[in-house]
């Protein structure tokens, strides 16, 4: 009998806000991330002071009403195969009530410490930026909610699509150490990620590996339908069920606002062995949305 990773996180049942990660829960430093079912006309009333959030639609429809502004979602995708998310961000000491206007909502949201202010910003889906990334069997797409370079201190989110029986996150990278060139430039961050995973059937799920090249962590997790898997450190690639295509929203928060990482040496060489791309993406459009 398998025995439970202890970098998955399983859906609180019953329970309005069904994850809750804490740098304190989750033994980290940065990164704090949770997920909400609301009903309609159902209010939740939050204060970021300190930090700067993100705040991802998963599905149904929303609106935001604080000091720094008030936005709208009118066509929110009806579930995260269904479209692309439309994406708030919000800076520090920013007091706002959101509000469900659909029969139900799903949100993802994330935040982490700020020293510094930026401005508000609503994303929408034909706003988002889309990449096509990887080849053969490890081509994926991105759908870059919040990039390098977006306009805020730390956080990074991005919502990835990976087609059955595809590998992802690969080849396999970390970002686990603070690295700088010369110039300054950073070439690896410290930064910690929740990869929030989502299928369209109950019994798919991925496979997914997080492991340090000395091996002092080696992981094997088979996240399902809403589990998160952690990754506080090492390399973590994925893999989609043959099947069953994979979502995963990934949050990072850490020294810097960037994507820099470092690929296992193992697999530098398969970059250049892709000879084609999957032509069965993309499997989101922002034309998809309700």
């Amino acid at each position: 009998m398998g025995t439970k990773s202890p970098l998955v996180v399983k859906p609180k049942t019953g329970s309005k806000v069904y994850h809750q990660i804490s740098p304190e829960s989750a033994q980290w430093e940065y990164l704090s991330f949770e997920a909400r079912e609301m009903s309609k006309d159902e209010t939740w009333e939050w204060n970021t002071q300190e930090n700067e959030m993100v705040i991802v639609l998963l599905s149904g429809n929303f609106r935001v009403e604080s000091e720094k502004g008030n936005w709208e979602t009118l066509n929110g995708r009806k579930d995260v195969f269904s479209g692309v998310a439309h994406t708030l961000y919000l800076p520090r000491h920013t007091k706002f009530t959101l509000k469900a206007t659909s029969d139900s909502l799903d949100i993802a949201y994330g935040w982490c410490k700020a020293d510094e202010d930026f401005p508000a910003k609503f994303v929408t889906p034909e706003k988002t930026p889309v990449v096509i990334f990887g080849g053969d069997n490890a081509t994926r797409q991105f759908n870059d909610l919040v990039p390098p370079g977006f306009g805020c201190h730390s956080i990074v989110v991005r919502e990835v699509y990976t087609p059955s029986g595809n590998w992802s996150s690969f080849p396999a990278h970390k970002h686990d150490e603070r690295i700088l060139a010369e110039d300054g430039t950073v070439l690896e961050p410290i930064q910690e990620e929740t990869y929030f995973y989502k299928f369209q059937k109950p019994e798919a799920y991925a496979i997914q590996q997080v492991y340090t090249k000395d091996r002092s962590l080696d992981e094997i997790a088979r996240p399902r339908h809403n589990d998160v898997v952690m990754i506080p450190r090492g390399f973590h690639p994925v893999v989609a069920e043959h099947g069953f295509h994979c979502y995963y929203l990934n949050f990072l928060a850490g020294t810097d606002q960037c994507l820099a990482n470092t690929t296992d040496p193992d697999h530098e060489w398969i970059y250049d062995s892709w000879t084609s791309k999957d032509k069965r993406l993309p499997l989101v459009t922002a034309e998809m949305n309700k």
